[in-house]
Parts: C-alpha cells; structure tokens; sequence
C-alpha cells in the first residue's frame, strides 16, 4: 500500500467536521470538485468508503468513524510536536496515555496517576476510563501504553499483554455514626440484615463481596447497586446503609465524608495491576508508576 497523503486526510477531517462537501470546500478555499476527487483518492487508497449520504449531508459510516479517530490522534500528536519545539527547545514533552477501569476509586487514581509529574512535569496526561474490554481493544491498537486495572489480564485472552501487580489491600466497612456504633461489634455477623450498598453487578469488588457473605452465612439487605462508588458513598454519609471501600483509601472516606468505619477485613482482596504490552517493562512512564504505586501501598494511607 501507498504512504497516506495527510493532504488528503485533513480534506476527510474537514468534510467529517462540517457535514457536507460545500461547507468544508468554502471553509477551506477550495473548489468542492478539488475537495470531492481528493477525498475520493483517499477512499481509493483505503479500499472502503468513508461517508453515506443522508439528504444533503454526508455522515460518517463505521470505517469513516475509525478514520477520524486516528485523524485526531495524528493532527494531536503533530500539535504537540510544534509545541515542544517552540516552548521546549530540545526538551520535548511527551504524552502518556493510560487507561483506568472505571471501578477504581477516583481518589486511588489520582494519588497513583499524579506522580508521573514528578518523572516530568512537561508531560501531557491522556486517561481514558472505562470498563475493561474496551481499554484492553485500544492496548491492542495501540491507542493506551498500559491500563491500570483492579483484575488481571483475563484468562485466554487472545490479547499479547501482562499484568504487573502493583499492590493490594483488603476491604473497609463504612457507614453514617449512628449506624456505625451499632455494627461494631460482633462484625461482620453484625452486618446480617443490614441495609447494604453493594458495587455494581460483574465487579471485581461485587462478586467477592457477595462470595464472602455466603461464605460466613449472613445475608445482609442489598438496597443499593451501583457502578459509581461515591454515589454509594453519598447514601452511606447519609445514613441509608453500609457501604465498602479498599482500606487503602479507608483515611480518605473517612475525612472527607465524616463517616465512620466499622471494621476492616483481610478476607477480601482488592488486588491494582497495570497492564502493558509487554513482560518487562521498558516505558519509562509505566516503570515509574509501578515503583511509585508499590510506595503507595507501603504507606497504606491515602
């Protein structure tokens, strides 16, 4: 295959971004029959096309989405060039793109993620959080340089990729003081019939959480489900239930919601991983947060 004409992919961007031939035409000064061939070049070259037509708009099909998506990334990456030659001299910032499994506590990402400024604070942070599968596609296209995760790389995964343990800690039990005082004692049977804000269904968190209550026979009462772990923490602060939390964050929920915790258990695991298309890591960036996230779970306090 032919070396991609960008010429022909900024036309692509340009048609994408206005809707329709005539207006990128006008907005680029150019004739729309100019505008039409080159794109019809690049649609050549590709072996697909790009747009359906819709009335008097062209709309992106499937392949015209993908296209775009690394149009983007391609004009991105040649802003930063220009920037890091102009504010930088020799010194060139770089981009670090990580994605984060959206299960992960906001806080605990924020502590680990922070200290790349420390390896260089020119550097330009790219997170994208999502569920897992999505982040393990974009690993694989080389979209992500590694994913921080609270599972390892599941089994028979057809993808080339590691998962380094960063750390783990076991499970926290929060709730409003009253509530609190009252649980205290005689945990975690104390629990049993208790309104309980669980994670959502297919966490990591969810199944070993539940596990667990079969495990030590009680059945506390499940009024609350939720993906986001601060909106169970907002009930919590509340008073409407308990709620769980990896221990590691345990100071943190405590400070800053004012609730109290109950007791804290080994019994469950939060395992941390970051990901990498590669056993032994060579990316400067993903060797720093392994070291720095390791410290983390030394101090036990966040």
């Amino acid at each position: 295959m032919a070396k991609l004409n960008y010429h022909h992919l900024q036309y692509f961007h340009a048609i994408a971004t206005h809707g329709s031939i005539a207006k990128a035409s006008k907005n680029m000064h150019i004739t729309p029959q100019t505008l039409s061939a080159q794109l019809s070049l690049l649609e050549s070259q590709l072996g697909y096309s790009l747009f359906e037509r819709k009335g008097k708009r062209l709309v992106l099909n499937d392949m015209g989405h993908i296209t775009l998506s690394y149009a983007q990334e391609i004009f991105n990456l040649g802003d930063e060039l220009l920037h890091s030659l102009k504010n930088h001299s020799t010194n060139f910032a770089f981009r670090f793109s990580i994605g984060v499994t959206d299960v992960i506590a906001k806080v605990f990402s924020f502590n680990f993620l922070k200290t790349i400024y420390a390896m260089d604070n020119s550097i330009k942070l790219v997170c994208k959080e999502t569920n897992l599968e999505v982040l393990l596609g974009e690993l694989a296209t080389n979209k992500l340089d590694a994913v921080l995760s609270d599972t390892p790389l599941p089994v028979g995964s057809p993808l080339k990729a590691y998962s380094h343990l960063i750390g783990k800690c076991g499970l926290s039990f929060f709730a409003h003081q009253d509530l609190a005082d009252k649980l205290r004692d005689n945990f975690p049977q104390s629990l049993d019939n208790k309104p309980f804000f669980t994670a959502g269904e297919g966490s990591n968190q969810h199944l070993s959480v539940h596990s667990w209550f079969e495990q030590i026979n009680i059945s506390p009462l499940i009024i609350g489900e939720f993906d986001d772990s601060v909106l169970a923490t907002y009930f919590g602060q509340a008073g409407y239930g308990v709620f769980c939390a990896p221990t590691i964050i345990e100071q943190h929920i405590i400070e800053q919601f004012g609730v109290k915790l109950i007791k804290s258990t080994k019994d469950i695991t939060e395992h941390y991983y970051l990901i990498t298309p590669e056993r032994k890591v060579k990316h400067p960036a993903v060797q720093h947060l392994l070291e720095e996230g390791k410290k983390l779970f030394k101090q036990k306090v966040i």
